[in-house]
């Protein structure tokens, strides 16, 4: 019957862990992508300067916080464990241990202790688990264990003919169990039986604890067992009854003495002190795998769980818890409430409640799908503002009061308990308490403006905000059923802008800043403190929420939630923030909700479920900021290591710097921006920037100071990081080479002042001797212009000859033609005796050859080799011949030599017809233009 009862417990509480909804601390996964390795993580352990190192199939993963570093394994084995001890960290795994030191460039070396002390290792053998312990580290594989003296550098081992699982540390002391035989302890080097049970020899134990009164057993699959005086019996039965349906794997105690175990196939369990299951989470909760290969709590207080597949952090001791609706169920939250019994969300799918401290899923309330815009709490009743109207929740029903659509809120009015105003899509209604029901009673008239914001200035003034209409003040009548008056403020509209009031004051709330409203003046005064945070680049949303007591008032930026609240010791109110993105808490832009659950627990509403934040647990902590590497290069995607500890001398050519640095913080939901100056570059900070990394290209010569610092959580980094180095002067600017420039210079002015010389006694030789070809040019110009005046001179004497020519050639002409008139008239007359005596003379006077040796001396005078030339071309040419080539040479025509010869013009015709065969011309050619050419 126990049995049925356990089988039934354990079926029950599989079940309801695995069906029912959670609210799990954040978890951060990185996959083999993002850390650049193979699937399986076998070992986790955290340095002193809190980096993560895990032992992967690939070989040993080195996070930082912002990136991953891959190491691989020395012999390309599969590295199995991990355990850092001071600046070393020592790993094993396939046939081979040792350890990793930091070089001067922050890479990890490795030193194997296999080679270095030759030790004899089995083929196959693995090491599965190391331990260090009074300046001893413990290597243990399935046979043996090495026992390594880190004074001396020496090595003892324990053999064992049966298997060993694994080994742990107790409080100092060295507990293995060897498979059937027991649970030993290594003292003074040699082994001790502990406990031979048939209990607990037969069963896999992984992992031993301490307890009050002995030592407590954790078996892979039956549970705890507690060995007191040499007894082992069950530590927590339901416990194990319920661990019966799960393979352990891994498991760890934390600081508040609950347990961790990480499950073959079950994820991730958290059991409390006591025995009692805290929390399980799974795939389906978020882990990327149910095969938890090892896990180690951190510095901080989260689980690091090595994966099957990937790496896991859980947060577990994080102020926030996550409920995801990975059904998509509920949609997006847009309001929240809490009564004695339930918790109820408000969605853009309806209204869903559960069973408050639960893990129950949300059920649907009926009648109440589509748009919830708010839920309230007034007067112990809880009103739904809903896109159909207005409910009255009541438990698991809802009753709608109010059939006007769009309700996005309802307020108290204050003096009249009996009525609420609440504002809709079309302005302000009325709902009014009669027989302790609450019904819609009326619209007020007068106002049509959408009102999701409304504030009393007092009973019968309000403050209306539309963000694209701006802020109204409304006056109502007494009764509330119509406007008397209203006014648009004098403030600007502002997308996503509210109002909200805290502490009697109206807070209007836009992208210029946080404004009071001065009921005086009717006008909105700045709110300086509140601007700062809120306004800006700091701005969001408009949002303001003050909480039901009306103790904080909430406003949500960019980069955090601010929340305000009355001085402990002051008037001036206390500003806090909450360190968490936009980008995290997916909270729907300007419809941001926000309950308190009381004791300082509020829920935020997401589009994916909703958020938990526990004030009490936020602490923030200034985290230090680390420098991983520095690269130099002549290329920026070709860097080299750099030493990280003494300052750097650079080469010129070597002017592409590349800073990496980080800090340490694995919380899912924090942001972690850093920023940084190059001294020598320049001297102010840049922006905050999320990339934990810079790149400096083309430094020019010159000493510079790098300088890092972060912000994580709202905080400032506790350091400035600082890195000096240099960047050597390129070769033709160092001093050797300015000594060689100046002897250079030296030595090209003297040749420089050697060749001028030369180049101006050369100039001046030169100058010399243009001066006397100068003077000869003169000479010869001289001489020239009286050639020229002479030819001058012969010219004219030239043109006076052939002026005479011609003139003597035309009196000739004329004389002739005038003695042939003569003679011709003569011929007419009738004493023939007289006429001839006179023709006779004139004849005599026309063929009388003194004038042709005239005209022959005056011809040579102009052309005097024209006869001796043409008389060697032809010499069978008569010199009656050669006086008509001198007429053809004057280019005088047939009709003006015939006179000249006495004879008619056919007669000249005749001539030029014998001449031209004596001289052999073609028929084509012109015996003028021949004779001319000559």
């Amino acid at each position: 019957m126990k049995l049925i009862k356990s089988i039934l417990y354990v079926l029950m509480v599989v079940f309801t862990i695995a069906t029912d909804a959670q609210e799990i601390p954040p978890i951060q996964i990185f996959t083999p992508q993002d850390y650049g390795a193979e699937d399986q993580n076998w070992a986790i352990d955290q340095s002193l300067d809190n980096y993560i190192y895990v032992t992967n199939n690939k070989g040993l993963l080195e996070y930082n916080g912002a990136s991953w570093t891959l190491y691989n394994a020395p012999n390309s084995g599969i590295l199995r464990s991990v355990r850092i001890v001071g600046d070393k960290i020592y790993t094993g795994g396939y046939m081979d241990f040792g350890f990793w030191t930091k070089n001067e460039q922050g890479r990890l070396v490795y030193s194997s202790l296999v080679k270095h002390k030759d030790l004899s290792i089995k083929v196959e053998e693995d090491f599965w688990g190391i331990i260090n312990i009074e300046g001893y580290v413990l290597f243990q594989s399935f046979e043996k264990i090495y026992i390594y003296n880190i004074a001396e550098d020496s090595f003892d081992i324990i053999h064992s003919d049966s298997r060993i699982n694994k080994m742990f540390n107790v409080n100092g002391s060295i507990y293995f169990q060897k498979t059937d035989l027991g649970i030993y302890r290594i003292e003074n080097g040699e082994q001790t039986l502990v406990s031979s049970s048939e209990i607990i020899k037969r069963k896999e134990v992984v992992n031993i604890f301490k307890s009050n009164s002995g030592l407590l057993f954790l078996t892979k699959e039956d549970g705890f067992f507690d060995l007191t005086n040499g007894e082992i019996h069950p530590w927590n039965q339901d416990l194990n009854n319920l661990l019966k349906g799960f393979s352990i794997y891994s498991s760890a105690r934390l600081n508040d003495e609950s347990f961790v175990l990480g499950t073959i196939a079950n994820g991730m369990l958290h059991v409390n002190k006591n025995g009692k299951l805290l929390l399980q989470i799974n795939q389906s909760y978020g882990l990327s795998n149910n095969t938890v290969l090892s896990l180690m709590d951190d510095s901080f207080g989260n689980i690091w769980l090595g994966l099957d597949n990937g790496i896991n952090v859980v947060n577990l001791n994080s102020p926030y818890k996550v409920y995801t609706d990975k059904q998509g169920v509920l949609g997006t939250v847009y309001a929240s409430a809490k009564t004695d019994n339930y918790l109820y969300l408000g969605t853009n799918q309806g209204l869903f409640y559960k069973l408050i401290d639960t893990n129950d899923q949300f059920k649907f309330i009926e009648g109440t799908k589509g748009q919830v815009w708010s839920l309230a709490i007034v007067q112990s009743t809880l009103f739904c503002g809903h896109d159909k109207g207005t409910f009255i929740i009541n438990g698991t029903q809802a009753k709608k009061i109010s059939s006007e659509i769009g309700t996005w809120g309802v307020k108290e009015v204050k003096g009249f308990p009996n009525l609420l105003v609440q504002g809709n899509y079309k302005g302000l209604n009325v709902l009014e308490r009669v027989d302790d029901a609450w019904r819609y009673r009326n619209k007020i008239e007068g106002f049509n403006t959408s009102s999701r914001y409304f504030e009393f200035v007092n009973s019968n003034e309000l403050l209306v905000n539309h963000e694209h209409k701006g802020v109204f003040k409304i006056k109502v009548d007494a009764d509330f059923r119509k406007v008397i008056d209203y006014s648009k403020l004098p403030i600007s509209k502002g997308d996503k802008s509210s109002i909200a009031t805290y502490n009697n004051r109206i807070l209007y709330n836009y992208e210029e800043g946080v404004f009071g409203y001065d009921s005086t003046s009717e006008t909105f005064v700045k709110d300086t403190v509140l601007s700062k945070l809120l306004s800006g680049e700091n701005y969001f949303s408009g949002k303001l929420l003050s909480d039901s007591n009306g103790k904080k008032l909430w406003g949500f930026s960019k980069d955090a939630i601010i929340y305000v609240e009355p001085g402990k010791l002051s008037s001036e109110p206390l500003v806090n923030l909450v360190p968490i993105s936009s980008e995290v808490r997916k909270s729907k832009t300007a419809f941001e909700n926000i309950h308190d659950l009381s004791n300082n627990n509020y829920l935020i509403g997401t589009t994916e479920g909703y958020l938990i934040i526990d004030l009490n647990k936020l602490e923030l902590k200034a985290l230090d900021i680390n420098l991983n590497r520095v690269g130099f290069g002549k290329h920026p995607d070709e860097l080299f290591p750099s030493d990280l500890v003494k300052p750097e001398l650079f080469s010129n050519k070597n002017n592409n710097i590349k800073f990496q640095y980080s800090v340490t913080n694995f919380s899912k939901f924090a942001t972690t921006s850093y920023q940084y100056r190059l001294i020598g570059l320049y001297d102010n900070w840049s922006n905050w920037s999320l990339s934990s990394e810079v790149v400096f290209k083309n430094l020019t010569h010159g000493d510079y100071t790098f300088e890092a610092r972060a912000r994580s959580n709202g905080m400032m980094s506790n350091n400035v990081l600082s890195y000096s180095f240099t960047i050597e002067k390129p070769w033709y600017i160092k001093p050797l080479a300015i000594v060689s420039y100046f002897i250079f210079a030296i030595l090209f002015i003297y040749i420089l002042y050697y060749f001028n010389r030369k180049h101006y006694k050369k100039q001046q030789q030169k100058l010399i001797a243009n001066k006397e070809r100068e003077l000869k040019l003169e000479q010869l110009e001289n001489q020239r212009q009286l050639i020229q005046i002479k030819n001058k001179n012969l010219q004219q004497n030239i043109d006076n000859k052939s002026r005479e020519l011609g003139m003597a050639t035309m009196n000739l002409v004329k004389r002739n033609e005038l003695l042939n008139n003569i003679k011709s008239e003569l011929s007419k007359s009738k004493s023939l005796n007289d006429v001839n005596k006179v023709v006779k003379r004139i004849n005599s006077s026309i063929n009388d050859t003194n004038d042709w040796e005239l005209f022959e001396e005056a011809f040579n005078n102009v052309d005097k080799d024209f006869m001796k030339k043409i008389k060697a071309i032809h010499p069978s040419i008569t010199p009656n011949d050669l006086r008509l080539c001198a007429y053809l040479r004057l280019n005088l025509s047939s009709k003006e030599i015939a006179p000249l010869f006495n004879i008619s013009h056919k007669s000249v015709e005749v001539k030029r017809y014998r001449l031209r065969k004596k001289m052999g011309l073609d028929h084509e050619q012109s015996l003028s233009n021949y004779i001319i050419e000559l």
